[in-house]
């Protein structure tokens, strides 16, 4: 058995324990956490720096952004743990409560996964919002982020699992792995790890579901999309369009792609043109943007394209169902949105476009689990089955049927002359 496979059979034993602690258990070490970091916040920050540091010129601006754990950044991620805490416990919530037959009662209830493996790069406050999801859930995790994040990550995991120690929680429940070559076996350890959640680029996350039997998490591209319709407000479209480009570019909920109703595009392209130059966002249009406005050119290439950073694709389209059948075509199914004030397109919209959030006159850097109460998000999923969108503590709960009986056998159901079943919901 290898170093990790060991480590991961502690981690799995460790979340079984954790699986049946009550709720007070698990809020008490998620108060504790959030303690600890706040007590050891310069500490987290100059490891910080220090990653920063090593990482400036050396990875993309949207890398650096994301790797980047200011004191805001900090005080809001101790803010979730605290938040997490606060939320309705999720285990052993029952769904279903049937009678099969007098005395032999049927339960569906909510459990734990199992043991979690989070890759994740650059972004630390991850680590943080993904192992106090992890703790409330009930869940183990291996936690695994990026090299240029080493620092931060080993200050963090340091501080997390010296404040499980003063809990119930076993510390062995909150694992890091600091080397490359771990993540090929992390992604082979079928047996220890129930669910895999990617968090990187598109690239990466592809590499990760392509290289592994576990089920996997997560989203390719953020491909997301603002369609300005030919009855919107445009002042307020304008606000919108800057908010969701500019206000956290690095950001996959950060549009790409802008859309413009023909009959309002020479109206709306020069202020908004002018609005988005001033934030420093490099504009690429189509042939038609660039007759009303100065702009490079944009081929199909910028279509399917997640900068990541202060660039933006314009194109003009001629009504609704154009820019619906854009969206549906080159979008990743992550989010999207509508600026309009005619209701009967926004719900056309809303019905036809086939992503995890569509937005109707609101920007589309709200989907984001903290935003929606969840306390935190372990990562956005763009898959049809669910979870889908941002992944709270439902995304980290399965089932299981408890049936309670008192010596009922199944031969008594069956036959020439069975017992007939009462099927009787019970409250």
């Amino acid at each position: 058995m290898s170093e990790l496979q060991k480590l991961a059979q502690k981690t799995q034993i460790a979340a079984r324990e954790l699986g049946i602690l009550s709720e007070s258990a698990r809020n008490e070490a998620l108060n504790s956490i959030a303690s600890a970091l706040e007590k050891y916040q310069k500490y987290i920050i100059t490891a910080n720096e220090i990653d920063c540091r090593e990482a400036e010129g050396v990875i993309s601006s949207s890398l650096y952004a994301r790797l980047k754990l200011g004191e805001s950044k900090l005080k809001s991620a101790i803010a979730g743990v605290r938040d997490v805490a606060k939320l309705a416990d999720p285990i052993g919530m029952v769904s279903l409560k049937r009678e099969l037959d007098e005395g032999l009662v049927l339960q569906r209830v909510s459990c734990p996964l199992g043991v979690l493996g989070v890759i994740f790069e650059a972004r630390p406050d991850a680590l943080i919002q993904i192992t106090s999801l992890a703790i409330k859930s009930g869940n183990g995790v291996i936690l695994k982020g990026g090299k240029e994040a080493l620092q931060t990550c080993s200050s963090l995991a340091n501080i997390i699992q010296d404040a499980l120690k003063q809990t119930q929680v076993n510390p062995n429940s909150i694992q890091l792995l600091t080397t490359r070559e771990e993540i090929t076996e992390l992604l082979s350890l079928d047996q220890y790890v129930d669910l895999i959640i990617p968090r990187g680029s598109n690239e990466f996350v592809r590499y990760v579901q392509e290289n592994t039997k576990i089920p996997v998490l997560g989203h390719a591209d953020g491909i997301c999309h603002l369609f300005i319709d030919s009855d919107a407000d445009l002042h307020q479209a304008i606000n919108i369009t800057v908010d969701a480009k500019t206000q956290y570019p690095a950001a996959c909920n950060a549009i790409e792609t802008l859309l413009i109703h023909r009959s309002i595009a020479d109206k709306f392209l020069p202020s908004i043109a002018q609005a988005l130059k001033d934030k420093g966002v490099e504009l690429r249009g189509d042939e038609a943007t660039q007759k009303i406005i100065d702009c490079q050119s944009a081929t199909v290439e910028d279509w399917k394209t997640e900068y990541s950073d202060l660039i933006l694709a314009i194109k003009i389209v001629d009504d609704l169902n154009t820019a619906i059948d854009h969206i549906n075509y080159y979008g990743s199914k992550h989010t999207d949105a509508i600026v309009t004030n005619n209701q009967q397109n926004a719900e056309i919209f809303m019905n036809q476009v086939d992503s995890a959030g569509v937005y109707h006159n609101c920007s589309t850097r709200f989907a984001d689990g903290f935003r929606y109460g969840f306390g935190a998000e372990v990562g956005i999923s763009t898959q049809k089955m669910p979870p889908r969108g941002p992944v709270g503590l439902e995304g980290l709960i399965t089932y299981k049927y408890k049936l309670m009986g008192n010596g009922q056998i199944a031969a008594t159901y069956s036959g020439e002359n069975p017992k007939a079943f009462t099927h009787i919901n019970l409250t």
